[in-house]
């Protein structure tokens, strides 16, 4: 009797836990209208539904971009920012997380430079995707040449190997600037750019996210600053 009980009080438990992770995952940013056009192919680049989210196809053959969205923000927020860097030199993936939170996929990239030739694979994302990008970065090393982390940070020590280029705005007030500084010290070829005017948000097109800063450019503007602060960083010219 009392081993059932005890089973009982299992399924229930889980039955809980699943029901409130599904409750949570279901409050979430959505994408602005903007982020619907960029899912569009242009002339520049050709955007492809795959398995595993988006290929963002610029006419690159030799840098490519895995890249993990923010907490709870629907990927597709990410599509205009990811399309002008694919039009612009890196090719990129867009990788959609169970629940939106990619703490449950971490290997993931692993899976997706698989299905792809090119000879320079990165590996990013925004706050906390971009924290794990950084963990797989930093277990990965040998696999990768850089880490492109925008508003985010490691928490693990890098490869001595890999490139880390870090893109934050002046008025972000979500990202722990602490833990910013701490990760300078863990990577050791660090690059950091900070775009005057930008904010934690307008990485991607979602609209205003809670605690943030009011940011004093457009989004538009902060996604091209972070383009190009991405190719200066890598080498790549366009």
């Amino acid at each position: 009797m009392k081993k059932k009980v005890k089973r009982i009080t299992a399924v229930i438990v889980v039955a809980v836990v699943a029901a409130s992770l599904i409750i949570y995952a279901s409050v979430y940013y959505r994408a602005e209208p903007a982020a619907a056009l960029a899912l569009k192919s242009s002339d520049y680049a050709i955007v492809e539904r795959t398995d595993y989210g988006w290929f963002f196809d610029g006419y690159s053959e030799t840098d490519l971009l895995v890249f993990y969205p923010g907490a709870k923000i629907e990927e597709s927020a990410y599509a205009p920012l990811l399309r002008l860097l694919a039009q612009s030199g890196v090719d990129v993936c867009l990788v959609k997380m169970p629940l939106k939170l990619a703490v449950f996929a971490q290997n993931k990239a692993e899976t997706v430079f698989a299905l792809y030739p090119h000879e320079n694979k990165y590996i990013g994302g925004h706050s906390l995707g971009g924290a794990v990008a950084a963990n797989y970065a930093a277990s990965h090393g040998e696999d990768i040449s850089g880490l492109i982390l925008l508003a985010a940070y490691p928490t693990k020590t890098i490869a001595e190997n890999v490139k880390v280029i870090s893109v934050y705005g002046s008025k972000d007030e979500v990202i722990n600037k602490d833990k910013l500084s701490k990760g300078r010290e863990l990577a050791a070829h660090y690059c950091e750019f900070i775009i005057e005017g930008g904010n934690h948000a307008q990485f991607g097109n979602y609209g205003a996210q809670s605690g943030d800063g009011f940011a004093d450019i457009t989004a538009e503007k902060q996604q091209a600053t972070t383009v190009n602060r991405i190719l200066q960083a890598i080498g790549v010219t366009n």
